[in-house]
Parts: C-alpha cells; structure tokens; sequence
C-alpha cells in the first residue's frame, strides 16, 4: 500500500488531472489523497468573506464563478461530451447545499463547510475520471475516517479503524479521497488549516502502515534553499525526519509541517516527487541521519519577537514556568526561545492577541516587541559550520539565535527587509560544504 497525495497545482487543469492520473495508474494498492484545485480554496475563502460582510449576491455570484471552473475543466478533461455532461450534473448538486447556506446568514461554524467543497468536486471529478478512463477506484470520503478527537487532534488508531471498517475497502485496490477536511471534535465539517492535505496523507499512511508515502506536487523534490529568492538551487536527495521537520516548520512550502511527525513516529518513508517529471529523483525523507555538511536553508516570514526582562528572573525558581503558562493560555505555539540571567526572548507567528499577551507578560517583566522579523534555519551537520554561518549573517543584524538540541540546525531570527540577502549569504555554505558529496538516493521502487 502507498499514499499518493497530489497538491493543487498537480491537479490545476485537464491536462494536470491527466498527468496526475497516469502516476496513479503505475500503482494497483493505493490511496490518492486530492487537494483543491489550484486557487480553489482561495476563492472560497472569498466567497465567505462576502457572506460574512452581508454581501449575499456577490458571494454567490463568486460561487458560481468556481462553479463554472470547474465546468470547463470537466469538459476539457473528459473525451466523451456524454460523461463531461454527467459529472457537471454531479458536482452542481454538491453546491446546492452551499448556495442554500449562503441564502442564511452568517454563521461561522458552516466555514468549514463551504471550504471542503473544493477538496470534494476535486476528489470526485478525479475519481470519475479514473473510472472513465478504465481504471476501477473508489472514492472515499475523509470527513469519513478522519475525526479530531476532543481536543481537535487526529487519532491514528481512529483512523485506521474507521478506513478498515468501509463496506468498500478491501485493502486492495486504488482509492481516491481528500485532503485538508475532516470533522472536528464536535463532529462538525472542519479541517486541518493550510497545507493539511500532507498531514492528511501521512496520516492515512501510518493508519494503513503504507510502505511509503508520495508527495506530488510542480517541483523536484525539497531544494536546498528558496528558488524563489537564491538563484541555481538544487533538490536535496536525502533528508532525515528531523532534518525535514526542521525546515518544514520554518518555511520550506513543499511540505506541511505536521506531516512528518504521523511518518517518523511510524517509520514510513515520504517521498517528494515532481508531476512534471514523474522520472526525476526528487527527496526521500527517511530515519537514516546522512552526513555532508549543510544540507539546506528555509525562512519564515511575519514573525514576532518578545523579550521580557525581569530582576526576578535571575535563580528564580518556577519563573519559566509562569512565563510559558501566559503563552499556554493564549493556546499560542512559540517557535525559538533564548535566555541571558535576566531576559528571555521568544518569537511567535501569531500575532492577533499581542496586546492582551503584552498585558499578561508584563506582570513578569518589562515587554518589548519587535515585528516583522523572520526566522532563518539551516540545517544538516552543522556543528563544523557554527562560525561559518555566524559570520556569513553578521552585516544582518541578527536579533536571536539558536542552537538546535539535536545539533542539526542553526535557527536564526533577523528583520524581515534582510531576508533575501541573508539567505544568499548562507547559501555560499553549502555549495562550500560537504554537501556535494552525498550520493544520490536510489528511489523507492512501487
């Protein structure tokens, strides 16, 4: 059994959903995990932001807008007129309950509702088209199998579970489901933010104990540094869990960051692949830790930094402990932490509760606050680099940083505006490292 989870962009039209599914048709034993269409979920983020507004009109006329998309594409994509006709019909009445919500008022509990219709008409025009096409699948509704539980997290064991107990799933054969939706732990249409079609996908395939899960999305595997700001990168063949996570979390986009924990915690190898050269190499993330220097650089954009210095800090027992119970009461995560005798200092990415998180804090210690920061990671063996990469970030003014537990990255925070030259710097590392003597990794074989 394998995952094969394709990104929006891999199924953004006719001829995409082709590629997608002759990947899928080299596979007899999988589950295909479907994003939205490309820009889809976008434009049902808009279409409830005008409900909301109390613009009913226009957010039924941006409705039927996706609607006619999806039209089109149907007809583009199926050979026979007949079939195209019949799967419009099909996905119109997957948006009558949506049109008869919008008819309401507001409510933001049936977001979750109007935002899963474009993982559904997705993941059902794919499936169609599959069977059409003379392979037999099987469509498979996540918000099936895939329950948070009462604190809003998804159970493995509950998965599996409920996977295993479809009157349609035999444990062969190819079935299509979605990505990103769920239900929440009041059983309502909810999903698991964005980027969660990954998270979805590693955790069908440690439910199903896949021999490995394949990411597909419009690039060859996870580059070494960010190809849209440093020129000439290249994909990184081998990545541990750790290492992957790492740069996951702090900005590489082709993977979501929560979807490494369900493959590490299982052993299931992800593999990052490329739609559009399906032969290419891509990156395997995998348990095995592979020397050979630095091996990539990721960014964070829109980040927070707070410092809060307090006298009493110093050889103050529990002083910590009260200072992170303030950050547990906003429910808000804090990415890098670093401490002096008398001052911490902490970043976040939320920011929509800072002046309250100001209030609290300040009965610690003065406050102060720095915004539009970034965090840069660097990740690999960079225990022999530490100086190297300290003295490459020097002229950027560097506010924080941080040395990974597991010696293998460098996390460092510095305002946003120096960026781009900061990452171009690093990026000297590791063409000037190790990094070019890693062998290549031999592709996992279907």
């Amino acid at each position: 059994m394998r995952i094969l989870k394709f990104g929006g962009t891999s199924l953004g039209n006719a001829q995409r959903l082709r590629n997608a599914a002759d990947i899928v048709r080299n596979h007899t034993n999988c589950v295909v995990v479907c994003s939205a269409m490309a820009g889809v979920t976008n434009a049902l983020e808009a279409v409830i932001i005008s409900w909301k507004q109390g613009d009913k009109t226009r957010a039924f006329e941006q409705l039927k807008s996706i609607e006619e998309n999806f039209a089109h594409h149907c007809f583009e994509l199926f050979v026979a007129p007949a079939s195209a006709t019949r799967v419009i019909e099909d996905v119109q009445a997957m948006y009558v309950p949506v049109y008869e919500l919008l008819g309401a008022d507001y409510d933001p509990e049936n977001d979750g509702k109007v935002l899963a219709l474009g993982e559904l008409v997705t993941s059902y025009i794919f499936n169609e088209y599959l069977r059409e096409s003379g392979t037999d699948s099987f469509l498979m509704n996540a918000m099936d199998v895939l329950h948070l539980n009462g604190q809003d997290e998804p159970d493995v064991e509950d998965i599996a579970k409920k996977i295993l107990s479809l009157d349609f799933y035999s444990g062969s054969g190819i079935y299509v489901s979605q990505g990103f939706i769920c239900l929440d732990g009041q059983g309502r249409v909810s999903n698991l933010k964005r980027g969660g079609s990954d998270y979805t996908a590693t955790l069908f395939g440690a439910a199903l104990k896949a021999d490995a899960i394949e990411i597909w999305t419009d690039i060859d595997g996870l580059h070494n540094n960010d190809p849209r700001f440093v020129p000439n990168t290249t994909p990184v063949r081998e990545l541990s869990f750790a290492e992957a996570a790492e740069l996951a979390y702090f900005g590489a986009k082709i993977l979501h960051p929560s979807c490494v924990r369900p493959a590490r915690e299982y052993e299931i190898p992800i593999l990052l692949k490329n739609t559009l050269e399906p032969g290419a190499a891509g990156t395997i993330i995998g348990s095995q830790l592979t020397a050979g220097g630095i091996k990539a650089i990721s960014a964070k954009d829109n980040i927070t930094v707070l410092r809060i210095t307090s006298g009493r800090m110093f050889n103050a027992y529990g002083f910590l402990k009260r200072l992170f119970e303030v950050f547990d009461s906003f429910r808000l995560p804090v990415d890098v932490v670093t401490t002096s005798e008398v001052s911490v200092s902490v970043t976040i990415e939320d920011d929509t509760h800072l002046e309250a998180l100001r209030h609290e804090l300040s009965k610690l210690g003065r406050v102060s606050i720095e915004r539009e920061q970034c965090i840069v990671c660097v990740v690999g063996d960079v225990m022999p680099h530490v100086s190297g990469v300290l003295e490459k970030v020097e002229p950027f003014r560097v506010n924080m940083i941080s040395l990974g537990a597991s010696s293998n990255n460098i996390t460092l925070v510095l305002p946003q505006e120096n960026k781009t030259a900061a990452l171009l710097a690093l990026h000297a590392l590791i063409t000037n490292s190790q990094f070019q003597k890693l062998q290549p990794c031999t592709p996992l074989q279907a």
